[in-house]
């Protein structure tokens, strides 16, 4: 079973990301604070990473940078109600695997992420 984590500063999203991950067959850990997750992170076999660019303890960009300071070497997700593009193609950039908007459409474009070997 794969393991996902999720960091994100909205209680709500995290509890609705939870919900899905279960529902699709994953174990999922949802926390918001970036410190937090890092801890999971480096602890676990972890799959996928999705995150938002808020967290309560810094933001997504010194997130992402402290995974990629990390052993980890899996796909990072951004998860994102920002809608700006070049912002998303400077993510993709420094190595985010992609960034998704939180439309009424994420869970269809986030699963083939998760889903793939």
């Amino acid at each position: 079973m794969k393991t996902i984590i999720h960091a994100d500063n909205s209680d709500f999203f995290r509890k609705l990301m939870k919900v899905f991950l279960v529902e699709q067959g994953f174990l999922g850990s949802c926390f918001s604070h970036g410190a937090d997750a890092l801890e999971a992170i480096n602890q676990g076999d972890v799959s996928v990473v999705i995150t938002g660019l808020s967290l309560a303890d810094m933001d997504g960009k010194e997130f992402i940078k402290r995974i990629y300071a990390s052993s980890y070497t899996g796909p990072i997700i951004v998860l994102t109600s920002n809608n700006l593009e070049a912002e998303q193609q400077a993510l993709q950039y420094k190595g985010v695997t992609t960034c998704i908007s939180k439309s009424e459409a994420w869970q269809e474009q986030l699963l083939p992420y998760l889903t793939n070997e």
